[in-house]
């Protein structure tokens, strides 16, 4: 007969591995619904146990970047649609609730689901791209979330799981060998240049870490994909050489902006939601940009920086360098080689893509993110 303890404990996991599943196609099920009940359940566990709940290493500054994003909120000019905009980093929760619901072998489990999910998606993308007119920079395929972007990012980090599964699993399954196929072509139907650029970094370092020799595969596979792509995809890299690429000359001049705003406000940066109402005063100096405006500036640190402030951007740096330190170590030498290389390969994927856009922003990119980095702790760790 199961204890009322080991209920709550099955309701959490099951709850929080929907969310994981859905945020790939409903923000609002994953985040208000099935998260929220999953933080319920966990705040029940936290209270009756009695003890600080166990989170990894990175927890740490992961918070202190959550406090002095709230010190930048009441700070700025708008403290209250800061405050509001800061609700996200209720979603710094899923560290403990991951850590606590998914160890040991459901950790697993959880990563099987992302994948499962991430591949039904794709499909649906490709579905978009080739029969429902998805095929253009003006309409790409977004699977059932809200933009393309978001999918694409989404997509990148369950590629980087799915191939870390395939790279590093000690027990042979041959589902992500038709996985992830599937999630190379949803990836390259987006039309999504960030996206790409994350997941070859992501997937390179997994195979370079796995035999060096390796590292010949990623570039022989991403030019033969260009050679049998259609004209679309291949018109969308072809963009990577040319410096006329309004996409591109609009970045250059958000970062030199986002520098502008960091100079002026190095403490605390301008404040959440502020990068856009700041946009037009600045962009006054630079008539070779693109947008009149922009609401963030398409580049992780400098968005942090000219937002939150320099201390904040120091704060998430600490988070990416142990994160990614533990995840190494995990992976060299932990019991769950292909859940510690899916994390470290999306902390190389999130940095890369992050590079021309805001992803850590992202509610849907955010959540799987963490999961992912949290899941090999997790996973070292025994369910009662």
């Amino acid at each position: 007969m199961k204890t009322r303890g080991s209920t709550l404990e099955t309701a959490g996991f099951v709850l929080i591995a929907l969310s994981l599943g859905v945020v790939q196609l409903s923000l609002f099920t994953a985040q208000s619904v099935l998260f929220s009940l999953a933080a319920i359940i966990w705040l029940i566990v936290a209270i009756r146990d009695g003890v600080r709940p166990q989170v990894p290493a990175f927890f740490l500054p992961l918070t202190i970047y959550a406090a002095l994003t709230l010190v930048s909120a009441a700070f700025s000019a708008k403290p209250l649609a800061g405050f509001i905009d800061s609700r996200q980093l209720l979603m710094f929760l899923m560290v403990p609730i991951v850590a606590r619901f998914a160890r040991g072998p459901r950790a697993s489990t959880t990563i099987d689901i992302i994948i499962a999910i991430g591949s039904a998606g794709a499909l649906l993308g490709i579905i978009q791209f080739a029969m429902l007119g998805y095929d253009n920079l003006n309409n790409r395929p977004d699977g059932l979330l809200s933009i393309y972007m978001t999918f694409a990012g989404v997509l990148m980090l369950v590629t980087c799981a799915a191939v870390a599964r395939l790279v590093f699993g000690r027990v042979r399954s041959p589902w992500p060998i038709v996985a992830v196929p599937a999630l190379f072509v949803a990836l390259a139907v987006t039309l999504t240049r960030n996206a790409w650029i994350g997941t070859f970094l992501g997937v390179t370092v997994l195979l370079a870490i796995r035999n060096w020799k390796f590292l010949i595969v990623p570039p022989v596979l991403a030019a033969l994909a260009f050679a049998v792509a259609p004209g679309q995809i291949q018109q969308r890299a072809q963009s990577f050489l040319t410096s006329n690429d309004p996409a591109s000359r609009d970045r250059m001049v958000m970062w030199k902006i986002g520098a502008d705003m960091v100079r002026d406000h190095p403490l605390l940066g301008v404040g959440p939601v502020m990068i856009e109402p700041s946009y037009t005063a600045y962009r006054q100096k630079y008539p070779d940009a693109v947008n009149p405006t922009n609401p963030h500036l398409h580049n992780v640190p400098i968005q942090i920086a000219a937002e939150r402030g320099i201390p904040a951007l120091l704060a998430w740096l600490w988070f990416v360098a142990i994160a990614a330190r533990d995840l190494w170590r995990q992976l060299r030498r932990g019991q769950a080689p292909a859940i510690a290389g899916a994390g470290l390969a999306a902390i190389v994927a999130m940095l890369g893509a992050g590079m021309f856009e805001y992803n850590f922003g992202d509610s849907e990119f955010l959540m799987l993110f963490l999961v992912l980095v949290t899941l090999p702790y997790a996973a070292e760790r025994f369910a009662d």
